[in-house]
């Protein structure tokens, strides 16, 4: 894929193209509340403390003997006790509480603890694994002791579980949906619930992904060879793979009008989003990248915004071989030589790969970027690749004004997803 001065055309003209829709008639979508649960810590200011000083949450596994893994170690969140359950709320899987305890946080942060409007207040939740732990319990009952199998398990695994936990709790009676779209769901989540606002179907959707670290996971993304049995170094020469965390990443989207007549603070605008999928392989990334480069213009497009105004990209960089190369060829494709003049960093080797909160945790990263003008690093990296020869914001975080950036999120079976998220402006 070759990559020349001009090569931002077609983007541009694709964004020139829905550019009439933005002129007072389609639904703006802004984000007034966030959550996050992450190996970093509980909470969005645990995440993102965490995030500015450079801290890894990478560290080995306490929950179950990953011994026999490539690699024993991984993003697990250590601080269960400080998990902040919506009252009366008690699930018995890890992933469905980190579902919980992250909303929880972005409603009352956006102050919808009421339930005036429930009818037009959705969710939008994703995740790869659910409840694994317990499918794992209940697996193992039926191998060893037949009699003690709990059916309940069996429910509490399914995927809509956290969902209809979290509209029951916060009384949002509009639309819902639960994703599951491998590494790019939590940005696949805040895409649907930007349409679903945008439709007039919802006034609110809260939106984002949540996932585990589970023995029966780890083992099977073992097998598709994307661990490293060392560190995680995004963008770096050396890098030979990824290390998978959990935890959860929520956002509150909400109508602009709506929010502005309840006096909400506004963190940012969703301007715009898109994804698609690699129609390529079940597990293997087409080393074109076509699909990220389609699925970034159309985010762009999506937008209505030229790639000269992205001042600051968050990418998926799992620290994979042929990932990292690629991501680089696309965001090069979109923005041009404007890619060389952007702050472009991974935040995995602070969280490591969460998963289906991987894309929800980089756009509360985003939020939190635009609003502190301070942009995160990319930990581990020593030594340059000229195939990845971006500003990655090597190992520290710095100051920066951003007030467009652009969230990517990639996952096995080639699904694609991005945001572009802004400053709010009139």
């Amino acid at each position: 894929m070759s990559v020349e001065r001009g090569s931002t055309s077609e983007t541009r003209r694709a964004a020139e193209r829905v550019a009439p829709a933005r002129g007072g008639e389609r639904r703006r979508v802004v984000v007034t509340g966030l959550g996050a649960v992450s190996s970093l810590g509980p909470t969005v200011e645990a995440l993102w403390e965490g995030l500015c000083a450079g801290r890894s949450g990478i560290s080995p596994i306490e929950r179950f003997d990953a011994s026999g893994l490539r690699n024993a170690t991984g993003g697990e969140v250590k601080e269960l006790a400080a998990l902040r359950l919506p009252p009366g709320v008690d699930p018995a899987d890890l992933a469905t509480r980190f579902a919980l305890a992250a909303a929880r946080e972005a409603v009352e942060d956006a102050g919808l603890t009421d339930r005036a409007g429930a009818e037009r207040r959705g969710i939008a939740f994703a995740t790869n694994f659910g409840g694994a732990s317990l499918w794992e319990r209940f697996s193992t009952s039926l191998m060893t002791a037949p009699e003690e199998a709990d059916p309940a398990d069996l429910a509490g695994y399914a995927f809509l579980s956290a969902a209809a936990l979290a509209a029951e709790c916060f009384g949002f009676a509009g639309p819902r949906a639960t994703l599951s779209l491998s590494c790019s769901s939590g940005g696949a989540a805040i895409a649907w619930g930007l349409d679903t606002i945008r439709l007039g179907r919802a006034d609110v959707v809260l939106a984002g992904g949540y996932d585990m670290l589970s023995l029966s996971a780890l083992a099977g993304l073992s097998v598709l060879r994307t661990i490293t049995a060392e560190k995680l170094r995004p963008f770096d020469k050396k890098r030979s793979g990824t290390i998978f965390g959990e935890g959860a990443g929520m956002l509150v989207l909400e109508e602009r009008e709506h929010a502005l007549a309840r006096g909400a603070r506004i963190y940012g605008e969703v301007c715009g989003a898109a994804t698609n999928n690699n129609a390529y392989h079940v597990t293997a990334p087409d080393k074109r990248g076509e699909g990220l480069t389609q699925v970034v213009r159309a985010a762009l497009a999506d937008a209505a915004v030229a790639p000269e105004a992205i001042d600051y990209v968050n990418a998926h960089a799992t620290g994979t071989k042929y990932h990292d190369v690629v991501e680089t060829l696309a965001i090069k494709e979109n923005l041009g030589e404007r890619a060389y003049q952007v702050p472009v960093s991974s935040i995995k080797a602070a969280t490591a790969h969460a998963m289906a909160a991987a894309g929800s945790l980089e756009a509360i990263a985003c939020l939190l970027a635009i609003r502190d003008g301070v942009v995160p690093p990319t930990l581990n990296y020593e030594e340059p690749d000229p195939e990845c020869d971006l500003d990655c914001v090597p190992n520290e975080a710095r100051e920066a004004r951003v007030t467009c950036a652009l969230s990517i999120s990639a996952g096995i079976g080639g699904n694609n997803a991005a945001l572009i998220l802004r400053r709010d402006e009139p």
